[in-house]
């Protein structure tokens, strides 16, 4: 099922391509289950034992459960916005703010990516040291191929994209169901009793304290239906596909979790050189197992990053369709790819790429700065959807307890992403102005090409405080106070 959808540009009718709900579902799959999966056991093992984990992933899973349910909450109430995080936030407060929502997860996406290929290899570096930790001049080059290859299958079409991150979700799911199922197998109730709490006397509350924040992260991707949902096939899709998405990549998490305490002891697994499912799979079925996870590995991260491509060219261009870009972001091709958006986001990893060759710290830098620039659309969202909710309690159309039950989880989501953002550090957040602030030049761009006021009264105190936030992040790196 096709529509025509006349870009503002002008030209001929760019053909809309949809989706089912199973390929919406895959791209919040395919942008949370990365890299981060495969180095729970270990990470989790060093902070706690099974009781804190369990309590890490209810917590994490509650406050992402209710941003889940916002998404799918406004899927339903406001059908007519497209790209989530971007358009949610300019619905509910104004222009400026939305233009800062998308730019802020388009660099996020372009920062993770980097870290995808990276880490990729890194992996390939143990038997390949010539990629070393995947900072080599071979490494990069490697990377670069890469990227422009992914570029390349990207631009053939939407469609055809779609459907190769559904095989990629499936492929890269499938080996971490069987290191669950062999993990059932050998599991070990005498070793798996021993794992219930940590030794060394440390309370319950500071051992979930220490791995909330891995938890949290992980959940980065939870908007990927809503990133896409200008090609639903049926509106309703978006949000079913959200939870549907989430609730099995939070039974994913925590499955690989809590198998890993019955196979080994907790201080052994902490021991695992990462990624650690390599080290505990290997325990179960021998040495073989480690490379099983490591090829299970670059497929996942393969099929994240495309995810994240899509993802990001997808915000872009409805930004720039809206007017708040510049209109080259809103050209689309034949195929409906948005090639603007597309070519900008590669040249902006390929050149983060070359960075990573002479940086000592930045890439370190740039993964909790990926996380900051994530958390402030995911924070703007929830808070729309509040704004959403107690505008319906004085709709009379609906029940009562529904009414209720949607400001309850929206005040929910809201107070948990403001947590998180307190939480990933306010160096980052200043850092991220660093970007955001410089970014706004596109803005006004496409502002003053409109012909129209580039800034409501208020959003010159928005930009105030931004334009603050960047000159405090400065003056932090040239006194040596934030090390880049």
């Amino acid at each position: 099922m096709t529509d025509d959808t006349v870009p503002p540009t002008g030209g001929a009718p760019a053909p809309r391509t949809s989706v089912s709900m199973l390929t919406l579902s895959s791209f919040v799959v395919g942008s949370m289950v990365g890299a981060g999966v495969f180095s729970l056991p270990g990470t989790f093992a060093e902070q706690t034992g099974v009781a804190g984990s369990a309590l890490a992933w209810l917590l994490a899973g509650t406050g992402t459960m209710m941003l889940a349910l916002v998404f799918h909450h406004l899927a339903q109430r406001r059908p007519d916005l497209d790209a989530g995080v971007y358009s949610y936030a300019r619905a509910g407060f104004g222009r400026y703010l939305g233009f800062l929502s998308a730019l802020g997860y388009w660099a996020s996406a372009c920062a993770g990516n980097v870290f995808y290929w990276v880490f990729i290899m890194s992996t390939i570096g143990a038997v390949v040291p010539a990629l070393g930790d995947g900072s080599t001049p071979l490494a990069v080059a490697l990377s670069s191929a890469g990227l422009w290859v992914f570029f390349v299958l990207v631009r053939r079409g939407t469609r055809e994209a779609a459907a190769v991150n559904r095989i990629v979700s499936v492929a890269k799911v499938l080996p971490i169901v069987v290191f669950i199922a062999l993990c059932v197998f050998a599991f070990d109730p005498a070793v798996f009793a021993a794992n219930l709490t940590a030794d060394g006397g440390i309370p319950l509350f500071e051992q979930v304290r220490g791995t909330l924040l891995l938890t949290v992260f992980a959940f980065i991707g939870v908007e990927g239906a809503s990133s896409f949902s200008r090609h639903a096939r049926r509106r309703r899709d978006v949000g079913r596909a959200t939870v549907w998405g989430f609730l099995s990549v939070l039974a994913i998490f925590l499955s690989v979790t809590i198998v890993s305490f019955g196979v080994l002891p907790r201080d052994e697994i902490a021991r695992l050189q990462q990624p650690s499912m390599a080290g505990v799979l290997a325990e179960v079925v021998g040495p073989w197992g480690a490379g099983f996870i490591g090829v299970a590995l670059i497929v996942a991260v393969l099929g994240a990053y495309l995810s994240w491509t899509l993802m990001a060219a997808e915000v872009l261009l409805v930004a720039a369709r809206d007017g708040d870009l510049p209109p080259a972001f809103a050209r689309t091709n034949d195929k409906d790819v948005p090639v603007g958006a597309l070519t900008m986001s590669t040249m902006l990893v390929q050149v983060l790429l070359l960075v990573v060759l002479v940086a000592n710290n930045a890439f370190d830098v740039a993964l909790n700065l990926t996380s900051a620039l994530a958390l402030i659309p995911y924070f703007l969202t929830a808070a729309y959807g509040l704004r959403v909710a107690l505008a319906d309690r004085a709709d009379a159309t609906q029940r009562r307890a529904r009414r209720i039950a949607d400001t309850v989880v929206a005040l929910l989501a809201t107070g948990y992403t403001a947590f998180l953002l307190y939480a990933a550090g306010g160096e980052y957040v200043l850092l991220a102005m660093l970007i955001l602030v410089p970014g706004t030049a596109l803005f006004v761009i496409a502002r003053r090409a409109a012909r129209r006021r580039v800034f409501a009264p208020w959003e010159w105190l928005v930009f105030a405080a931004a334009l603050t936030g960047a000159v405090a992040a400065v003056t932090m790196i040239a006194t040596g106070a934030l090390t880049v």
